[in-house]
């Protein structure tokens, strides 16, 4: 099983960081999203089935991403940037699709 690479990792630990600081009111990530966030902080390896899921995930929620982004949002200020950057971020969907690719 593959583990997350630094950019990943990074983007994972900017999130669980930037819910910390957030107001209640705007800390994003369900159980499943914080429990990602952790697993790639952390940098454990990660399934064939979890990448399919956050690739799902992240192409799903790019949009959110980018206008949040776009508006020039911080992520304790944004929860869509929380939770993108939970599942690891625009480096993450690269990563997960290029180790699904490798795996077929």
């Amino acid at each position: 099983m593959p583990v997350p690479p630094k950019s990943v990792q990074n983007n994972a630990k900017k999130a669980l960081e930037a819910r910390e600081q957030a107001t209640p009111s705007k800390r994003a990530m369900t159980r499943v999203g914080l429990a990602r966030a952790n697993q790639l902080a952390k940098g454990e390896d990660v399934s064939i089935n979890t990448l399919r899921r956050m690739v799902n995930y992240l192409s799903r929620a790019r949009p959110n991403y980018d206008r949040a982004k776009a508006k020039g949002l911080a992520a304790k200020d944004s929860p869509a940037i929380q939770a993108y950057l939970g599942w690891g971020g625009p480096a993450a969907l690269t990563w997960a699709r290029s180790q699904l690719n490798k795996s077929e």
